[in-house]
């Protein structure tokens, strides 16, 4: 499928390991073509990012934490927006706004997925359309409202003529995989496989005041509590088929306040790898490559123990020269366009939905 209008759409993504914002510009028919132009990442403060997780799991939009959060979610997407089009799109007529939003809250078991940020704000502040609430259409038709992403995915892949069957992980809060066979369009499996970078992160900020475990390095160091790592993989997430979704804090992690750092680093490292795993056992086919994006390829404990581990290639995207910190922006910016165009956004085998179905809302400028 490729339309005839091309639309230049910018995407918008804060992610659950509260980096920052993404912003990322492309060009897209919202089908098969796809043409990068620009990004920036606009990182949240320290400050910042601990009133983001004071916000986390709670779901009702007037406790004041999520008030807190959702105007600094806001803010910064003004500040963003703002500044990327003045930085690139000064000569450029863009379309429309893909905005994901901040997640707080995602249970698909209750039919909830909480994401905070005013969209109509943001489209008042750009005076462009926005596309947002992208994920509620799937919920309320049965799906799990994630991941959201694989369609573009696929369309990556396809404009890449990269070889199929493919599979991309995406190691950010959540791990989740996507799988890309041969022909058809719904040739296609996604799901969320376990913990990302989030309950490393949350334990390294934890005990050593730090963001993250940088390059992997404590959990290098440390010896790994397989009694610990197969208590949590026995979690019955696991054993659920996909397609299949979770929150960054579904997990309940005990057993590691007495043990030092660097253990507690090795085992859920451990964990993390040991979640992707499964996932990877329950793909259709052999992939003939794997390319991981997300801020967790930058862990180099992780992809060494995937790439000693399996049985195909191992890479970062950038082999592929896709940019791994903005595939997710990017995604948003061409699913704003597949909504406007009454596009699929999700499949039977990506959300669970029981059919494809669109979804996104529009907010005009004022």
């Amino acid at each position: 499928m490729q339309n005839e209008k091309v639309y230049t759409a910018i995407g918008m993504m804060s992610g659950t390991s509260f980096d920052g914002i993404d912003v990322a510009m492309i060009e897209t028919d919202g089908g098969a073509y796809v043409h990068p132009i620009a990004y920036a990442c606009y990182p949240y403060s320290e400050r910042e990012r601990d009133e983001l997780r004071k916000a986390l799991r709670k779901a009702d939009l007037n406790d004041p934490a999520v008030k807190r959060a959702d105007k600094i979610v806001t803010d910064n997407h003004i500040v963003a927006i703002k500044d990327f089009l003045k930085q690139n799109a000064a000569n450029r007529n863009v379309d429309l706004i893909g905005f994901h939003g901040q997640t707080i809250y995602h249970n698909p078991t209750l039919k909830i997925s909480m994401q905070i940020g005013d969209p109509a704000a943001i489209a008042r502040a750009a005076k462009i359309a926005v596309i947002a609430d992208m994920r509620q259409a799937d919920i309320k038709a049965g799906g799990q409202g994630a991941p959201l992403l694989p369609l573009y995915h696929r369309a990556l892949v396809i404009a890449s003529s990269v070889p199929r069957p493919v599979a991309l992980l995406n190691i950010g809060g959540v791990s989740n995989l996507t799988w890309i066979g041969e022909g058809l369009e719904e040739n296609i499996l996604a799901f969320d496989c376990g913990p990302g970078n989030a309950l490393i992160d949350d334990f390294i900020k934890e005990r050593t005041g730090k963001p993250y475990d940088k390059n992997g390095e404590l959990a290098k160091k440390g010896q790994v509590s397989q009694e610990l790592v197969d208590s949590w993989l026995a979690h019955p997430f696991f054993d659920k088929r996909p397609p299949k979704s979770l929150d960054r804090d579904a997990w309940y992690i005990a057993g590691l306040s007495h043990i030092p750092v660097e253990d507690g680093a090795a085992s859920l490292t451990a964990f993390t790898v040991g979640g992707i795993l499964k996932g990877i056992q329950r793909l259709p086919q052999q992939p003939h490559h794997l390319y991981v994006t997300g801020g967790g390829r930058y862990n180099k404990f992780i992809m060494e123990k995937l790439a000693q581990t399996l049985p195909f290639p191992v890479d970062p995207v950038e082999k592929q020269d896709w940019n791994g910190d903005v595939i997710e922006a990017q995604g948003f910016a061409y699913l704003a366009v597949r909504s406007l165009l009454g596009l699929p956004l999700t499949l039977p085998t990506t959300t669970g939905v029981p059919k494809a179905t669109t979804g996104g809302k529009p907010y005009r400028p004022a």
